[in-house]
């Protein structure tokens, strides 16, 4: 067992609430909490806690309070902000829906979270509408957060004048978040994330971090992902630091803000590491202002991690972590010599970690000098989720008995305590930082009529990024002999995210399976 190199942070036993804006001062209310990236509009930190605890009344005063579940499905805007922590302020659970879901995801997730009300904005409202139809969501608890006929608005919460409500909870215990991941393998669930929960990964992190108060963080990785909701909205709020928002990527867009705004700390996916290490587009732009770049959500190659850091003259670190475990664990320090880029860094404070050998189920040493042999990575800490919603099964798969949450991934640790991701055990691919679920798009395939049998792999490109690939067994005769790589493609992409689509069929005779009917996909992957 091994754990951070650096002294254990005080956890304080607050809400998030009372975390992030308990100590405000009054030189931080005059200060910029976010600007919207596109339209260049900005709110003080005095503007944001006076909407949060607006929105914190209203909800209360409506009925949503702490044994309520409200969804947010929404793009990086400053409303977020306001509306996420008055949710949290309320003492609400709140689940995020990815904006790319189809009606019929969100329609999943909202029915599995027992989610009574939905906030989203006007250009969503088609699907929102459908699926808060679906699970029998009333019109006037779809919150449409910029206006639409027939629903209240962000603006009417604020109007209310409602006083912010005292709650009362166990912050170590009161499910703070409720996003959906998929685990190590199979379908999406529900992860229970405390207030603690949040409180302690902010703690742990910001000490490596070191955002500053000065600081302008582009929020592009979206809020409703635990990456953007706990390093970026989470810790520059504590931070007192300055959130530029954008919604959706645009190279172009994406430099000019960095640009106009004169951005000094990005946080990105290697999709977007290889736009700026590569594009030519990049040179038109000034970004001087950029001091760190930190990448997340799915492996960065050392190779493109040096090339980003030559070309934008930036310090370049990696983390990891899983939404399991709110989702920071290991992190490349600002300060950090000789830890290379294609490394994880260190465990963060308050953590433990251990090395499992993947065959005897034996644990591996830390060396004494150079690198250990490769081990399942388990991991232990305050940010270690509460379990999976209504899944005591795949929760009692995931954290062992002692505490230990395990990863599926497949790890060496240096002797002083690096850690770098070598493989990965888990069936879950990541494609440009988002969890895709095999087993999900091996079901929905064998609803095609002309299919027998599929399974689903993560395969490289040409950037080295993992895009799904399916092996497909034809239906004999009719609709199967008909079928081609485009029918299956577009079977699949009518059916779900735009990230989830099939980027590659082939097809096979049978898919290699174990004695108990396991897919092998190893020997898919090798070909």
């Amino acid at each position: 067992m091994f754990s951070s190199p650096f002294p254990d942070v005080v956890i304080p036993d607050q809400s998030i609430y009372e975390y992030l804006f308990g100590g405000l001062t009054e030189a931080d209310l005059d200060r910029t909490a976010v600007v919207d990236g596109t339209s260049g509009g900005e709110t003080s930190y005095r503007q944001l806690l006076e909407q949060i605890d607006a929105v914190a009344g209203a909800v209360s005063a409506l009925g949503l309070g702490p044994h309520g579940v409200a969804a947010i499905l929404c793009p990086n805007i400053p409303a977020f902000a306001a509306v996420f922590h008055g949710l949290l302020r309320a003492g609400s659970t709140v689940t995020t829906v990815n904006s790319l879901y189809t009606a019929d995801e969100l329609a999943d997730q909202l029915q599995d979270a027992g989610a009574s009300w939905l906030f989203t904005v006007s250009a969503l409202l088609p699907g929102a509408e459908e699926a808060a139809r679906r699970v029998g969501i009333p019109a006037d608890r779809l919150v449409v957060l910029d206006g639409a006929p027939g629903h209240p608005s962000l603006g009417d919460l604020l109007a209310a004048g409602a006083r912010a409500p005292d709650v009362s909870f166990d912050p170590a215990t009161h499910v703070a978040v409720l996003p959906y991941s998929s685990g190590t393998t199979g379908r999406p669930k529900g992860v229970m994330l405390s207030h603690r929960n949040l409180v302690a990964n902010v703690q742990q992190s910001r000490g490596l971090l070191n955002v500053r108060n000065q600081d302008r963080l582009l929020a592009l990785l979206p809020f409703f992902h635990i990456y953007g909701l706990t390093v970026l909205l989470n810790i520059a709020l504590r931070e007192r630091a300055c959130l530029v928002t954008m919604p959706r990527f645009d190279l172009a867009e994406f430099l000019r803000i960095i640009q106009d705004h004169k951005c000094t700390y990005l946080f990105i996916a290697p999709p977007v590491a290889v736009a700026l290490a590569k594009h030519p587009l990049v040179a038109e732009y000034d970004l001087s202002s950029v001091h760190t770049t930190l990448s997340g959500a799915a492996p960065l190659d050392g190779q493109l991690g040096a090339a980003l850091a030559q070309r934008l003259r930036c310090r370049v670190l990696q983390g990891y972590g899983m939404t399991e475990m709110s989702p920071v664990s290991h992190l490349i320090p600002v300060d950090a010599t000789d830890v290379p880029v294609s490394s994880v860094g260190f465990t963060v404070p308050n953590m433990e970690c251990r090395l499992v050998d993947t065959e005897t189920g034996e644990d591996i040493d830390l060396p004494a000098d150079g690198s250990s042999a490769p081990g399942h990575l388990l991991c232990r800490g305050p940010n270690v989720m509460l379990g999976y919603l209504n899944r005591p099964q795949e929760t009692a798969a995931t954290i062992d008995p002692a505490g230990f949450l395990h990863t599926g991934d497949v790890a060496t640790v240096r002797s002083d305590g690096v850690v770098t991701i070598v493989d990965r055990l888990k069936e879950l691919i990541k494609y440009k930082g988002y969890q895709i679920a095999p087993a999900e798009l091996e079901a929905l395939l064998l609803t095609h009529p002309g299919i027998a049998d599929a399974a689903v792999v993560g395969t490289p490109d040409a950037d080295r990024q993992e895009v799904p690939m399916a092996f497909v067994v034809r239906q004999p005769g009719g609709q199967g002999e008909a079928l081609d790589e485009a029918g299956v493609i577009e079977f699949v992409a009518a059916k779900v995210a735009p990230f989830k689509k099939i980027r590659r069929v082939e097809f096979v005779d049978a898919v290699p399976k174990s004695p108990s009917g396991k897919i092998l996909r190893r020997l898919l992957r090798a070909g």
